[in-house]
């Protein structure tokens, strides 16, 4: 297994997002500068957070032209694994390969905490290793990440089981007032109907190290190494 991190101008969990690859699970893992469209072969690649290009104009739509993105558009269309961690998951959606938007939160405020989350299915790459009545604590850091999507949409990422995660309480109870950012449902990561593009808007790279004390995120990575491996 080969992990690819992407940065753009702007990218600031790039770091992260290979340390936890690299360092906790031992993966091969290299940076992938944006104006570069080779993918080095990499098997999976990770979108990190950030503010690609400074969030000028929206979120992600300037990174979405850069020309690793294209790259990056024909490996997800020949089923090749992508994930998109909060600009990552921004980027996407601007790219088209995932369904939506994210817009500027519903307080109009940057915000910056821990969170809850839950899965809401095991039917996918990064959370077939997750208890769905498990509450995980995971960070977020956006000011544009209530997700919105219209109705037909919603119908067929529901029918289509590719809502990956909702915002939910400590106990894993799906409340308004867990809803950190005026998402639709709750919802906080999805996927595409190919089951291959994933996006989230919190940050599980942020909590999968002891010293930091939480590792809640490592129930997504372990998700993906398990997945990953029975793949090679």
């Amino acid at each position: 297994m080969k992990c690819g991190i992407i940065v753009f101008p702007g990218s600031n969990c790039d770091q992260d997002a290979f340390y936890v690859m690299n360092d906790i699970y031992g993966v091969e893992t290299v940076f992938l500068w944006h104006k570069d469209p080779d993918l080095k072969d990499c098997d999976f690649i990770i979108l990190p957070g950030g503010f690609s290009y400074g969030d000028y104009l929206r979120t992600g739509a300037i990174a979405r032209f850069s020309p690793v993105m294209e790259s990056v558009i024909s490996f997800a269309k020949e089923g090749g694994f992508v994930l998109g961690i909060c600009n990552g998951f921004q980027v996407l959606c601007e790219a088209h390969l995932l369904p939506g938007v994210l817009l500027r939160n519903d307080s109009q405020k940057f915000s910056c905490k821990n969170i809850y989350i839950k899965a809401e299915t095991t039917n996918s790459l990064i959370t077939s290793e997750i208890p769905l009545d498990k509450a995980l604590k995971i960070p977020i850091a956006h000011a544009e990440g209530r997700y919105f999507c219209d109705k037909g949409t919603l119908e067929r990422l529901q029918a289509n089981d590719q809502i990956l995660f909702r915002y939910c309480d400590a106990n894993a109870g799906l409340t308004a007032g867990s809803n950190p950012n005026g998402s639709l449902e709750n919802i906080a990561g999805i996927c595409n109907e190919g089951r291959n593009v994933f996006g989230l808007m919190p940050h599980p790279e942020r909590a999968s190290d002891a010293i930091l004390g939480n590792t809640d995120g490592k129930f997504l990575f372990d998700s993906v190494m398990a997945n990953m491996l029975a793949k090679a």
